[in-house]
């Protein structure tokens, strides 16, 4: 079952937050390097290559419309030689999969679904007999931001074929994830935002059928809740928003996703809160106002991020480029307590929310191994203290310890009432052992 995958949220770095449709060799195994040695030990594993890879002219945040892509025989995308040195001579992406193992991490790639449109313009031959891409590919099923594919006619012969030589292929790599995009929110078709449906069972198929387990995320979002039941039996996380990125109207409105979602959270099947935009990001970008900055986020915004992920147990991947990572930022991805939260607790839930066009304060809980989390979140521009009860939620014994999370140093002890000094826009977090 692909669910005994990732019995835990999936954690590690992705390159589109810093790097874009741009990132090479180079770039991905220094990060790679960077991880196995100050990341690995709190329980980060994949790296992983997003979009492009297959493109010799990718050079920026965005994409060249239409440019030729590398594809094999059978019209499978491989990695552009330009960027990937390695992959020369038909080895893909196996030579940059071998050195990440020998880490003692794990690899991943971004997909688009489909079928390049290159090779059903030029009418390749896929591995099916008598069958070639322009039968399978459906030119009114497109992507609106990515020029590169068609989706597939589910029903044709030759469509489960494709999707099968692929994963195939990438079997053949040694991956150990795949991101595939423009799947769990067709943004294209408003009307049917889930209209890639088939193509998700095609992708569980291969995937079973391929022989090597992979870690299936399905972007972008956001996923439909309404089909909470067939995202989970067919892939290990969804993205539950568009693309998330530093800013405060953007994290602040991942509070509702999340208690939207809060019930369909289970081990195996994560709903994903995207990527972390944390340290030195959008390097390739194009435009001065965002080009090669750091993060947006004030500390405070960066704690409530980290602490939101954690409490709601969402896929943990850092988007910047962890070899500028200063201090603070590094403290945030090696917080031990919030990782043991992320991996052991559950039964997530919004206990509280009281705001006034948009400020006020948020209260999470969770459960742990003979404890209880409780997340004091404050959307206000200004600071507020926070109460909270913690005979409110079911929990033994008459005194209990409180300790703060971030400060890593116990906050006090109390008979059940407890409030916290929160920052404007900030967030505490504490585990909560009856004495």
């Amino acid at each position: 079952m692909h669910k005994k995958l990732s019995l835990t949220p999936p954690m590690g770095w992705n390159s589109w937050d810093c790097y874009g449709a741009a990132v090479n060799e180079e770039q991905l195994l220094a990060n790679a390097d960077y991880m196995a040695k100050h990341l690995k030990d709190y329980g980060w594993e994949y790296v992983v290559c997003d979009i492009q890879w297959s493109e010799p002219t990718a050079n920026s945040f965005y994409y060249n419309y239409f440019a030729p892509l590398c594809m094999d025989e059978y019209s499978r995308l491989i990695p552009s030689v330009e960027r990937f040195p390695s992959s020369a001579n038909g080895k893909g992406f196996k030579p940059i999969a071998d050195y990440i193992h020998s880490l003692g991490l794990k690899f991943g790639i971004h997909i688009m679904r489909g079928i390049p449109r290159q090779a059903a313009h030029q009418n390749t031959k896929i591995k099916c007999e008598g069958v070639t891409a322009k039968d399978i590919a459906n030119p009114t099923s497109i992507c609106n931001w990515n020029p590169d594919m068609y989706g597939l006619y589910p029903d044709n012969k030759g469509a489960q074929e494709y999707y099968d030589s692929i994963f195939e292929l990438y079997a053949s790599w040694d991956v150990d994830y795949i991101k595939c995009d423009d799947i769990a929110n067709t943004e294209m078709f408003p009307d049917n935002p889930y209209s890639a449906r088939k193509e998700i069972e095609m992708l569980r198929k291969a995937i079973d059928k391929c022989g090597r387990d992979m870690v299936l995320s399905l972007s972008p979002g956001p996923a439909p809740v309404w089909e909470h039941e067939h995202l989970a039996a067919h892939a290990n996380m969804w993205r539950m928003t568009g693309d998330f990125w530093d800013e405060w109207s953007k994290l602040h409105a991942m509070f509702e996703r999340c208690y939207a979602w809060q019930e369909y959270v289970q081990p195996g099947a994560w709903p994903d809160c995207d990527m972390l935009p944390l340290g030195r990001i959008q390097i390739t970008e194009e435009k001065p106002e965002y080009r090669d900055r750091y993060t947006r986020f004030t500390h405070d915004e960066q704690i409530t991020m980290m602490t939101l992920w954690g409490i709601f147990r969402s896929p943990l991947m850092m988007g910047g480029e962890m070899r500028d990572n200063d201090e603070f930022t590094l403290s945030l991805l090696q917080n031990r307590e919030l990782i043991d939260m992320l991996k052991n607790s559950s039964g997530a839930r919004q206990f509280k929310r009281e705001e006034t066009d948009g400020k006020g304060e948020i209260i999470w809980t969770s459960t742990g191994e003979n404890c209880k989390y409780v997340a004091l979140f404050n959307t206000d521009d200004k600071k507020r203290e926070i109460s909270f009860n913690i005979t409110d939620i079911s929990i033994g014994g008459v005194k209990y310890s409180v300790r703060d999370m971030w400060a890593h140093e116990e906050y006090a002890t109390t008979d059940g009432e407890f409030s916290a000094k929160v920052n404007p826009h900030g967030a505490r977090l504490f585990k909560i052992t009856a004495k």
